[in-house]
């Protein structure tokens, strides 16, 4: 699980658990039905006249997985065990491929491929397909999730000017001026937390967890091609470190030294 996510959304929503009990912990005065319809019933049809129902039903539960997920091999720690297989490959041939344990599914994908014998251009082109449909659908996730955050603030000031419509309406009737004036509050507090708290945030960590795995994936395919055209564990690693950042070059460097 990604630490970051699950602690920057428990401490978010802790910090206005700690604001409402210091002003005496009526948590009844914070909900409002109306300001609940008018943000979630406004957000989401909007967020729906955006994207397809197809792709809102398979972006949204995808991009809240991967949210919460963190990919638990490193492009260093791929560069080692593609070596290996390299190694593997040079010692024992292809398929010796067929009994070793590889962690990582696209790469095991890539080294069955290799054990199967695969031409070089079908592997290419196959992986590379498989890269970009998950990029796209993990780019789809971000951008509902992008979208109902612009839609969240904007209904708030709706719901806004609905309360505020309905209590200057009823001015000569003190009873209503009280629940008109929670919802014009409500929903624009509702609309800036689900925003600013979740949507958002969501969204820009879905954008990060992309650039990582297409650096991740275009590492596993070229260090997959370079095995198949059976280079050498060395010339592998040497190539593939290009991935690495420069601190982590020297280090993997000295290290293979």
């Amino acid at each position: 699980m990604d630490l970051a996510t699950g602690v920057g959304l428990i401490g978010g929503f802790a910090v206005v658990f700690i604001l409402i009990m210091i002003d005496g912990g009526n948590f009844a005065a914070y909900f409002d039905k109306h300001a609940v319809i008018v943000i979630f019933g406004g957000a989401t049809a909007a967020t729906m006249m955006r994207f397809p129902f197809t792709t809102i039903m398979h972006g949204l539960p995808m991009g809240l997985r991967f949210a919460f997920s963190m990919r638990s091999v490193k492009p260093r720690e791929l560069i080692e065990e593609i070596t290996k297989i390299a190694d593997v490959v040079r010692k024992s041939g292809p398929m010796a491929l067929e009994n070793m344990e590889i962690s990582d599914p696209f790469l095991a994908q890539g080294a069955r491929y290799i054990a199967d014998g695969y031409d070089r251009e079908f592997i290419r082109d196959t992986m590379e397909r498989d890269r970009d449909n998950f990029l796209m659908h993990l780019d789809e996730g971000s951008k509902i999730y992008r979208a109902f955050g612009d839609c969240a603030p904007a209904w708030g000031m709706i719901g806004t000017i609905l309360g505020m419509v309905t209590m200057f309406a009823n001015m000569s009737d003190p009873s209503k001026l009280g629940p008109a004036m929670a919802t014009a509050l409500l929903a624009t507090l509702y609309g800036a937390l689900i925003a600013n708290m979740i949507t958002l945030p969501l969204a820009d960590k879905l954008h990060v967890k992309l650039e990582e795995e297409d650096v991740s994936r275009s590492l596993i395919i070229d260090g997959i091609l370079l095995i198949r055209d059976q280079k050498s564990s060395s010339l592998v690693r040497e190539m593939l470190i290009a991935y690495l950042p420069h601190n982590h070059r020297d280090e993997l460097t000295a290290e293979a030294a």
